[in-house]
């Protein structure tokens, strides 16, 4: 986020785009957006660029109207439409010397190329990951045609060539191509901001406790940019604050000059004393607000204080194991495509939150950073993935492929290494991590990651651990920080196997599930998850299990139904809920709650006794500030170790024989609702 004054003719930018800003968040405060009507064009024989469909008196007779972000891949006219398509809009901007104009674009889907009035800015790769370029020289003059600019970009989302990430393999096989939809357009906000000549680009934040004395170091890198026209040797300033309060620190800090045109790596650092630090988890996620200060530039952020670990075949957060479920989400709903409006992302979050679903591989490819914002809010763990879906030995050894893969990598990590919901990177889903060039990709790509972000645990999802490995050293997991498998049945016999091969490495299910239309039907979701629950609760080193899928999607892969869907969610497309989904809400809650008594009173006064039990096996972590809910009351459950047990005596009033209970998390999220019988025993609700 950034803070910077802007001169008052940009009003007018913002009051046009107003009507779609509370549709998409843009992080940056001060951003201009380009939402709103935008004209759109096919262009299905490549013609655009050769035609000059950028100039700014170009014909647009024939375009459409559309509204920016789009995904022009769910207008039924172009919904089978793969190829180029172009958008085009005109907006005032007064520009003002000393200041650099800088065009943001969150996400494009696939390959996008820029014109502003009439000149080519630049071209990018890549659907899921943001991308800028300065367009301060290509703005008109103040006056000149009343500072009207014109800005044209093509996307096209031909991603079934075999030399894109995401691609279609080089196996010249039928199923060769992604398994989700090509959702091409303008799918995430487009925007300017204004900096100073020189200026601060990103800033990374790292803050690691020290949990025995209570207190955290920081550290913050900061990286500037001087486009002006001298050397400079800035200065920064920073400000901390939690709940709104200042965090009084010490600075040590680097100095150093930056020449014209030069960008330069700025480090600082301090310690949080004990009484400062609150740490961040799934039920307490505290966050600390941060500002970078460099003259008249202010980038703002957030961070988390946390601890993550792999140790003795256990992931720990803050020192404390936790194994918890989670689920992947294919970015996909009924009528947006791949958009992610803000109410989309609640709606998909909370129900994920509610249904159990709390430490995530969420797809292989990075949602929109609103996702991450919402996770480091309400406390979820997130592995990020980028780039390398199912490539071929061939593939993963070509250089070019390889560069891609970097790029889109960087361009995530930077995007996202300050949230602290994400605790892992993967490298890449389903390859032949046993064959040479698994290998050699592995372990090359989680090295150049660590140079990035060595904060961070690395992994990948592998397919090949359920039956080659004979030994570890014959499969790529051996370079990961913990096991990630993508299995499907049999969980026991190749869980143990997987374990005997990396004894000291927790095992994360990435992928396991079974869809909706199976033979038998929705109740066979139930029965398999139910099944798999009995299976890994007898296996410690399982310290996550994330179902493919959440939610339903479209496809063109193997294997889709002939309406086009994937049905493996424990929500459909259009989010409405499956028998699974408070199967998997009951079966993943980390607490049970048993009757022990039912005591009638006088007058319709009863009292009902519980036991309330944190699970030991899977899910199960620490319990704090967890409370009871009934229609009369609320209670705080007593602090709980897994396997530990709290007695709680509730009161019923009225003629019922029946009480409804909700547990509740510290973060207010309900994820237990049981109904308990004053004659039977504890009925697990269908609400």
């Amino acid at each position: 986020m950034r803070i910077i004054n802007y001169a008052l003719t940009l009003l007018l930018l913002v009051i046009l785009a107003r009507p779609s800003i509370g549709q998409y968040t843009i992080r940056d405060p001060n951003a201009i957006p380009l939402h709103g009507e935008w004209r759109f064009a096919l262009d299905p024989v490549d013609a655009g660029e050769r035609g000059k469909w950028y100039n700014d008196d170009a014909s647009l007779n024939r375009w459409d109207k559309v509204t920016v972000p789009h995904c022009f891949s769910v207008d039924p006219r172009y919904q089978f439409y793969t190829g180029t398509a172009w958008y085009r809009r005109s907006f005032p901007f007064q520009a003002t010397a000393g200041k650099r104009v800088i065009l943001h674009v969150d996400a494009a889907y696939y390959e996008t190329t820029v014109w502003i009035n009439n000149q080519k800015v630049g071209t990018h790769e890549g659907g899921y990951t943001p991308f800028q370029f300065d367009i301060t020289n290509y703005l008109k003059p103040d006056r000149t045609n009343g500072g009207i600019n014109t800005i044209a970009i093509s996307v096209n989302n031909n991603t079934w060539k075999t030399t894109t990430i995401p691609g279609s393999k080089d196996n010249n096989l039928p199923e060769s191509f992604p398994g989700w939809v090509n959702y091409g357009g303008l799918i995430r906000p487009v925007y300017l901001t204004v900096e100073p000549e020189v200026y601060v680009e990103n800033i990374k934040v790292e803050a690691t406790p020290d949990l025995s004395k209570g207190t955290s170091s920081l550290k913050i890198r900061t990286r500037i940019r001087n486009a002006g026209k001298q050397t400079v040797s800035p200065r920064l300033a920073f400000r901390v604050e939690q709940s709104g309060k200042p965090v009084v620190l010490t600075w040590k800090q680097a100095s150093g000059t930056i020449s014209i045109n030069q960008t330069v790596l700025l480090e600082a650092e301090t310690v949080l004393k004990a009484a400062d630090v609150k740490l961040w988890s799934i039920d307490q996620p505290t966050l600390y607000d941060v500002q970078v200060i460099m003259g008249s530039d202010t980038v703002r952020s957030h961070f988390g204080i946390r601890k993550v670990e792999v140790r003795n075949a256990q992931l720990l957060l803050n020192g404390q194991p936790i194994k918890v479920a989670g689920g992947n989400r294919v970015v996909d709903y009924a009528g947006l495509g791949s958009l992610e409006p803000d109410w989309l992302v609640e709606k998909d979050m909370r129900l994920m939150k509610e249904a159990g679903m709390e430490l995530h591989r969420l797809t292989h490819y990075t949602p929109s950073e609103t996702v991450y914002d919402w996770a480091d809010r309400n406390g979820m763990l997130i592995i990020s993935e980028a780039g390398n879906w199912q490539l071929t030995p061939r593939q993963m050894d070509n250089d070019t492929m390889r560069t891609k893969f970097r790029q889109q990598f960087r361009e995530m990590a930077e995007r996202d290494w300050n949230h602290p919901s994400v605790i892992a990177y993967s490298v890449g889903n389903e390859y032949l991590s046993e064959q040479p060039a698994g290998q050699r990709w592995t372990k090359d790509m989680i090295a150049y990651a660590r140079e990035l972000d060595p904060t961070r645990l690395y992994t990948f999802a592998s397919m090949r651990l359920n039956t080659l490995p004979k030994k570890p050293e014959d499969e790529a997991t051996q370079y990961c920080d913990f096991v990630s498998t993508n299995t499907y049945g049999n969980h026991t016999n190749i869980l143990k196997h997987i374990h005997s091969l990396y004894p000291d490495k927790p095992i994360f299910i990435s992928e396991y599930g079974t869809r909706a239309d199976g033979k038998d039907g929705e109740a066979g979701q139930v029965t398999h998850i139910e099944k798999f629950l009995t299976d890994i609760r007898q296996l410690p080193y399982v310290v996550g299990a994330s179902w493919w899928s959440f939610n339903d999607y479209l496809s063109r892969h193997d294997g889709t139904n002939p309406d086009g869907t994937r049905p493996w969610g424990l929500v459909r497309g259009d989010r409405s809920k499956r028998l699974l989904y408070k199967a998997h809400q009951t079966g993943m809650a980390p607490v049970t709650v048993e009757k022990v008594s039912w005591t009638s009173g006088k007058e319709g006064v009863h009292t009902v006794t519980l036991r309330v039990t944190a699970r030991a096996d899977f899910p199960a972590y620490t319990l704090k500030k967890y409370q009871l809910k009934t229609q009369a009351t609320t209670m705080l459950i007593p602090d709980l170790q897994p396997g530990q047990s709290a007695t709680m005596i509730l009161p019923v009033r009225g003629f019922d024989n029946t009480l409804t209970v909700e547990v509740i998390k510290p973060t207010g999220f309900s994820i237990l609702t049981q109904t308990i019988d004053s004659t039977n025993d504890t009925r697990t609700s269908n609400r």
